[in-house]
């Protein structure tokens, strides 16, 4: 029996190494970046924080951003998966820290 390659057969293994999207060497530019920031309590036990998602950056630029971050908004702070929580509401203190480090970030959620 003859195995046939049918469309959209299911395989263990891929050959098709296009499938798989590698982020680029270089990141976008600050002012191409989409920056979003929000406040949540959630799974935090109910204390409120503030996130800063979608910063492409190296692992020490983000850990430089948020050094400065902290000390603007006066509080503390730390990364998680790429993603900058700062304890409490300083979702207006870090949207100007952003604006005056050449980001456009956006306020997400209410």
């Amino acid at each position: 029996m003859e195995s046939k390659s049918r469309k959209g057969a299911w395989q263990e293994f891929s050959s098709n190494s296009g499938a798989i999207q590698r982020p680029s060497a270089e990141p976008s530019a600050k002012s191409q970046q989409t920056i979003r920031v929000q406040r949540t309590k959630a799974g935090k036990g109910g204390k409120l924080v503030t996130l800063i998602k979608g910063l492409e950056a190296a692992e020490v630029e983000l850990k430089a951003l948020l050094k400065q971050l902290k000390a603007v908004a006066g509080t503390g702070g730390t990364i998680k998966d790429g993603v900058i929580e700062l304890q409490g509401d300083q979702v207006a203190a870090a949207m100007a820290a952003l604006e005056k480090d050449g980001y456009r970030p956006k306020q997400a959620g209410g």
